[in-house]
């Protein structure tokens, strides 16, 4: 029985990296669709949404299989419920990253030109706190999920600040009123998939140490 457990854990751990890669992926296109102003690649991410979806269903359904027909305890039930929380996040930084395709899709050639900030300093701290989140994952490496957790901070700060510059564009540039708000709103989708790998990062302590670390920071 135990050796028909490990096995199937072992085909689950593969289907939730496959699904783990596959939104990576979307939000890289994202990201590079509103850098380059790219429509063609905005729609692809799009369309590459259905797949993600389909994928989140069949992993959930992995994991209520194997709860009912092995009962798993312990470590084996850890990680069960460990992915199946991480599976809902990954699904929400799918529909995030398809969020910021239609922003991307929607933004004028120029308005990045308008914006007297870089953006680039967030998503590329979205970007790494989600590609280092999974890496601990896969190598079940507490110190650098702790190492994700403590950047949560850092990229809020980078969202508010964000938001205070454009509300101040949004009154000298009433033109650009649209515009500025998509852009709002991809910092807070950015921030959003900040959150997700945080509780990625959270979800793989809890998995390898049995310690649930969310909310901790929530009261100081």
């Amino acid at each position: 029985m135990s050796v028909h457990l490990h096995r199937e854990i072992e085909s689950l751990m593969k289907s939730i990296l496959s699904l783990a890669a596959m939104v990576e992926s979307q939000v890289e296109k994202a990201i590079r669709a509103l850098k380059d102003r790219d429509e063609k690649l905005a729609h692809e991410v799009e369309s590459g949404d259905a797949q993600i979806d389909h994928q989140e269903i069949e992993v959930e359904e992995e994991c209520l299989k194997i709860m009912a027909l092995y009962q798993p305890v312990a470590i084996d039930l850890r990680r069960i419920v460990a992915v199946l929380k991480i599976n809902k996040d990954l699904e929400r930084i799918g529909d995030l990253a398809v969020n910021i395709a239609h922003k991307a899709a929607a933004l004028s050639y120029d308005v990045l030109s308008l914006v007297p900030f870089d953006m680039s300093a967030m998503w590329a701290a979205s970007q790494a706190m989600l590609r280092e989140s999974i890496d601990a994952m896969v190598y079940l490496d507490v110190p650098l999920a702790e190492s994700v957790c403590s950047r949560d901070n850092k990229v809020d700060l980078m969202k508010h600040e964000v938001r205070e510059k454009i509300e101040e564009l949004v009154k000298k540039n009433p033109g650009y009123v649209p515009d500025l708000l998509r852009l709002l709103a991809v910092s807070r989708n950015l921030e959003r998939i900040a959150d997700c790998a945080t509780n990625i990062a959270e979800d793989v302590i809890y998995l390898v140490e049995g310690r649930i670390v969310r909310h901790i920071n929530e009261h100081f």
